[in-house]
């Protein structure tokens, strides 16, 4: 099983699954495609219909969407208990990954992800209600679903993927959030899993500048 990803140090979709693969103990080889190269996109076509990252390649089977690639990987590895076990916690789990999948526009826009810098900006105030709403979500989810451990359905689970580059976004912008929130924020920046993708994105030569 192959995950073809873009540059660590900045594909935010790319880090999703290969958290959640990586965090899992989930075998699997990685292919990184330098997104700047001349002619990426033309080889990101070559692997997927949309030229886009990440893709998951089992076989003769190409997933080239994020969300595919998690309900994908949840039933090829039930083991791994990438949703929640409950169906109220998994149905609240799906609709958060599904949020920050569509939504979060002006945040996005705004707060590329870049693990090699460290800024502070002027939250405008359409990028603080993105930021608003995803503190009330953390929140709700820990509060309704979180007693089984730190995250945000107690295990790690899916959404603790798809939200993990957003935490890399404020603390590249210096974005204040409640204590609560950083702390689930400090808590998915500090996983090994985590450590090891960011080590080798900042060593990477490649510049989007």
């Amino acid at each position: 099983m192959q995950l073809i990803i873009g540059n660590k140090k900045y594909s935010s979709w790319s880090l999703r699954p290969w958290l959640a693969l990586t965090h899992a103990g989930i075998p699997f080889e990685e292919r990184l495609i330098n997104l700047y190269d001349a002619g990426s996109r033309e080889l990101r076509l070559t692997i997927t219909p949309t030229g886009k990252v990440p893709a998951l390649v089992d076989g003769d089977l190409v997933i080239w969407e994020t969300l595919a690639i998690a309900e994908y990987l949840a039933e090829k590895y039930p083991q791994a208990q990438l949703w929640p076990a409950d169906a109220k916690a998994r149905a609240v789990a799906r609709a958060a990954c599904a949020e920050m999948h569509a939504g979060f526009v002006p945040l996005r826009s705004l707060c590329n992800m870049d693990l090699s810098q460290r800024k502070q900006i002027e939250v405008p105030a359409d990028v603080q209600a993105d930021v608003d709403r995803i503190v009330a979500l953390w929140a709700d989810c820990r509060a309704r679903f979180g007693q089984g451990g730190p995250f945000l359905f107690g295990a790690f689970s899916w959404a603790d993927a798809f939200f993990a580059p957003v935490a890399t976004r404020f603390r590249t912008y210096g974005i204040a959030l409640p204590a609560d929130a950083q702390a689930y924020a400090d808590l998915l920046l500090g996983l090994p899993a985590f450590k090891a993708w960011e080590a080798a994105g900042l060593a990477e030569p490649w510049s989007d500048q």
